[in-house]
């Protein structure tokens, strides 16, 4: 959602929720001072008008989101899966266009296919535009993908009577988005008093809200494995317990301590529970690089915004959940070997 909206985004008050771009007040906006955030990677330009593609066989609403020479190509490029991405420069109006896959085959163009977009302009008079298809891109997103048309940002300036200068708004990308938090007040602050900044997570709020769904349902999971876990490796120190209570009790008449035997129970429990925990990781790892690389599991994009499992593999992560897994098998340990204490070495050396 980021890398096709920008993670902040500045335009004019007078657009509220409008799909075309008002004038933005770029007086106000010290765009200086953001680029010289150093946690700001890249500014963009941009303008929004809402118009009809109209073909022989059918329609279509959409918004032409007019992007200038500073479009990223390549940070756009991912969501590329036909085509080219066109080249735009000021002063050359380019009629070649970027269409989502979703509307190119519901109008049933192709690249290179040639199209007429309607616009309606204050005086109500209509206007049109020739374009040509250059790429098709999909980003799984329903909201992107059914409404936007990338191309030149002098059409939108030319039927809103701008100038050259004048944009819509600027999409601003930062070098992490986990410090999204943090640059934006100071981006909202160089934005000016008539003029507003917007996170990515609050335009796209309903899918943010639904994707930190999987943050609870991520604890509750690796909660209930560990319950499994602790709860398996209790019942194999139970079981070797019960299986050694004469060496037990020979253990005791000897003069070993019921510390030291519940050491050698817990660190034996522990070392039979680690080698499986390393080999768990290592299948879990190779299965994680299959799906991230093979992409096998497959997703409905209209129920998940994805086409396919996404895969994040973070070792330090999965060390910290080994490591917690064994720290805390090895504390619950601790309960059910205080039983060492209570055998008796005779009735232990006698036990059957």
């Amino acid at each position: 959602m980021a890398d096709f909206n920008g993670h902040i985004t500045v335009r004019s008050y007078d657009s509220n929720n409008s799909f075309n771009s008002s004038k933005l007040n770029k007086e106000n906006v010290q765009i200086d001072k953001i680029k010289s955030n150093p946690k700001v990677s890249d500014i963009q330009e941009y303008a929004t008008k809402s118009g009809v593609i109209r073909t022989e066989i059918s329609f279509a609403g959409v918004i032409l989101k007019g992007v200038s020479s500073d479009f990223d190509a390549k940070r756009f490029d991912e969501f590329m899966i036909k085509g080219d991405i066109p080249r735009y420069s000021k002063g050359e109006i380019s009629n070649e266009v970027i269409l989502s896959e979703k509307i190119a085959k519901e109008l049933q163009l192709d690249i290179d296919s040639s199209f007429v977009m309607f616009f309606v302009r204050e005086n109500q008079i209509p206007m049109y535009r020739r374009f040509t298809l250059k790429g098709i891109y999909r980003t799984d997103i329903k909201q992107i993908d059914d409404v936007y048309l990338i191309g030149d940002i002098q059409h939108v300036q030319k039927l809103n009577h701008w100038s050259a200068d004048d944009i819509g708004g600027y999409d601003i990308f930062i070098k992490d988005i986990e410090e999204l938090d943090e640059v934006f007040p100071s981006v909202e602050e160089s934005s000016g008093f008539n003029n507003y900044a917007e996170k990515a997570t609050t335009t796209f709020s309903q899918i943010n809200d639904w994707i930190q769904i999987f943050d609870t349902n991520i604890f509750i999971i690796l909660a209930i494995m560990i319950v499994v876990v602790v709860i398996n490796i209790i019942m194999v120190l139970l079981i070797l317990i019960i299986e050694r209570i004469n060496s037990i009790g020979m253990l005791k008449t000897l003069g070993a301590s019921d510390r030291q035997i519940q050491e050698i129970f817990i660190n034996y429990t522990l070392f039979i529970m680690i080698p499986g925990l390393v080999v768990g990781d290592v299948i879990a790892v190779a299965l994680l690089y299959i799906q991230k690389y093979f992409e096998i599991i497959k997703l409905s994009p209209e129920n998940y915004y994805v086409s396919t499992v996404p895969v994040y593999i973070n070792f330090i992560h999965i060390l910290i959940i080994s490591a917690a897994s064994i720290i805390i098998s090895g504390i619950v340990l601790l309960l059910p070997s205080y039983l060492i204490s209570k055998i008796s070495p005779i009735k232990a050396i006698k036990f059957q």
